[in-house]
């Protein structure tokens, strides 16, 4: 399990920081990385998306000034 949630906090951070860089300098680090595969680049944004999801659904059991 904390495997699962490393790779989905990594995932999240690399969304926020795609996020932050696009809204400062219009510039996308995933396409420029992986465009020319487009396909690879909808899974990242995906699975960015299905992470935010994850964290959030979890983040109670895992965060220890939230948790219990």
């Amino acid at each position: 399990m904390k495997t699962l949630h490393m790779v989905a906090f990594t995932l999240l951070v690399v969304g926020g920081l795609n996020w932050g860089l696009w809204a400062l300098f219009n510039f996308n680090l995933v396409n420029t990385v992986l465009g020319a595969w487009p396909t690879v680049e909808k899974l990242v944004y995906i699975l960015v998306g299905v992470s935010a999801v994850y964290i959030a659904a979890t983040h109670m059991q895992d965060c220890k000034a939230c948790g219990k």
